[in-house]
C-alpha cells in the first residue's frame, strides 16, 4: 500500500486500466472468446468502445456515438454515449422533447430506416405524426407515383441532418476531438454543435439584415 501511494494520480489510474486490460484478455483467453463487454481498446482513453458501423472502408469506428435531431436548420444533441446503442429507442424521448420545446407534436418526422420500427410506427400513429419512408412490410415497387414522390421529398429533408454531421466534421472539427477524458470530450462535442448553431443564427441574421437593406434601397428608388 505504501508503494502505491508514491504513484501520481495519472500513474495510479494507468495501473488500474492496465490491470483491467489484463483481466479482460485473460478472460477471453481462458474462455476462448474474441469479445468481452466494455472491452478497453485504449490505455489513455479507457472509456472508448469499438462501435460496429458496417460502412465501406470503416467497419469499426472508435469514439462517442451521437443521437441528434434537426429543426429549422438547428441541431439538437439529444444523446452522447461511449457505448453502442440503437438510435430507434430515442425517438419517443426526442418527440416529447420537441413538444416541450414548441408546445405541440411535429406534423411529420423524417428518419433513417433504423427508426422505422413497429413500435415507433405505432407511437407516431397514436400521436398523429406522419413518419417518413415506406411503411413496414410494404414493397417500394408497389407504391403509387404520389407516394414515391412524397418519399423522395422526405428523403431530401432527412438528408439535412446528415449534412449537419458532415458540416460539423469538416468545418467545426467534430472528427478531430482532441480532448482525452470522457467528460471533456463530451463538452467539446456539445460546444461544437453550439458553435455550429450560432453560425447558422448569424447567417440568418445576416440575410435578414441584407434583405431589409435591399428592400430599403428599392423603396428609396421608388420614392426618388
Amino acid at each position: 500500500m505504501g508503494e502505491l501511494q508514491l504513484l501520481s494520480k495519472s500513474h495510479y489510474r494507468m495501473l488500474l486500466v492496465v490491470t483491467e486490460v489484463y483481466r479482460q484478455q485473460l478472460s477471453m483467453y481462458e474462455n476462448k472468446e474474441h469479445s468481452i463487454p466494455d472491452r478497453i481498446v485504449s490505455l489513455k482513453q479507457p472509456h472508448i468502445r469499438p462501435i460496429i458501423r458496417g460502412k465501406a472502408g470503416k467497419s469499426v469506428e472508435f469514439g462517442a456515438k451521437l443521437s441528434a435531431s434537426c429543426l429549422q436548420g438547428y441541431v439538437f444533441l439529444d444523446r452522447i454515449s461511449w457505448d453502442n446503442f440503437n438510435e430507434s429507442g430515442d425517438l419517443k424521448r426526442q418527440v416529447e422533447a420537441f413538444k416541450k420545446f414548441t408546445g405541440y407534436y411535429p406534423e411529420s418526422i423524417h428518419v433513417d430506416q433504423i427508426y422505422r420500427t413497429e413500435e415507433n410506427s405505432i407511437l407516431c400513429k397514436e400521436l398523429g405524426i406522419r413518419m417518413s419512408g415506406v411503411r413496414l412490410r410494404k414493397s417500394p415497387k408497389n407504391l403509387s407515383k404520389s407516394l414515391k414522390k412524397q418519399a423522395q421529398s422526405d428523403e431530401r429533408i432527412r438528408n439535412l441532418i446528415e449534412g449537419k454531421f458532415g458540416e460539423a466534421k469538416r468545418r467545426f472539427s467534430l472528427a478531430r476531438v482532441m480532448a482525452k477524458l470522457n467528460n471533456t470530450s463530451e463538452t467539446s462535442i456539445a460546444i461544437t454543435f453550439l458553435v455550429m448553431n450560432l453560425s447558422a443564427l448569424l447567417r440568418q441574421a445576416f440575410w435578414l439584415f441584407f434583405g431589409l437593406f435591399h428592400n430599403k434601397n428599392l423603396l428609396s428608388c421608388f420614392l426618388a
